[in-house]
């Protein structure tokens, strides 16, 4: 096939996956990094004071 039934088969493979530390469907594998905790980019969580952030489950304060 070629052209536009092609085109259908291009977004089956998600650019991210479950992290291993907040749980979410957040990490981004080729970037080694998670796009809502910082997990792989910093030690600490990254939070600011204007969201509320929930990891695995748990809200933090």
């Amino acid at each position: 096939m070629k052209g536009t039934p092609s085109f259908g088969k291009m977004n089956k493979g998600g650019s991210h996956i479950r992290c291993r530390r907040c749980g979410r469907n957040s990490y981004n594998p080729t970037k080694h990094k998670c796009a809502a905790c910082g997990f792989g980019k910093s030690k600490r969580i990254t939070r600011y004071s204007w969201k509320t952030k929930k990891v695995n489950g748990v809200r933090l304060k």
